[in-house]
């Protein structure tokens, strides 16, 4: 994975990834569409397939809503780095497929605009605009198979039989 870093702070929530005025809506493309409206209003007409979003401790907390992952992964964003995750958000983003790394120097050092890329096989971070690189817990087998099949929904009927 590799894209542009979007850099956001520390207790982002599910309000700001995705305001309550849009949980009405289900499909995946409306929901990206507004995808942190309430912090960068430009945010999903600037982001581009693959960019990744960098944010502080606690990303994802307040508001239990499966709304947000799928937000941003519908606005193009491959994967979230983070100090930290709301536990509810750390595992609705597993569930619905999108890639997370907690990793507190990545989120740190790297800034806004650099490029980043990701390598799973080798569990680091580089910030190959300044050559950086950190490196990540890797989750267990299971989660990554779950990722990799685009979420817990997949991953099943891929197991059952039924993909």
């Amino acid at each position: 994975m590799t894209g542009r870093c979007w850099k956001f702070g520390d207790d982002v929530n599910t309000d700001v990834i995705i305001p309550a005025r849009y949980l009405n809506m289900t499909d995946p493309k409306e929901l990206g569409a507004h995808c942190m409206e309430d912090a960068d209003p430009s945010f999903a007409r600037k982001v581009k397939p693959g960019d990744i979003l960098v944010a502080g401790d606690n990303f994802g907390c307040g508001s239990s809503r499966e709304h947000a992952p799928i937000a941003i992964k519908a606005a193009g964003v491959s994967a979230v780095i983070a100090k930290s995750f709301a536990r509810i958000f750390f595992r609705n983003a597993i569930n619905i497929g999108l890639p997370i790394f907690e990793c507190a120097q990545a989120a740190q050092k790297i800034a806004e605009g650099h490029q980043v890329a990701i390598d799973l096989e080798r569990s680091t971070i580089t910030d190959a605009t300044t050559g950086d690189v950190f490196r990540f817990e890797p989750f267990p087998k299971e989660m990554r198979e779950i990722v990799a099949a685009g979420g817990l929904m997949n991953f099943v009927k891929k197991k059952a039989g039924l993909s």
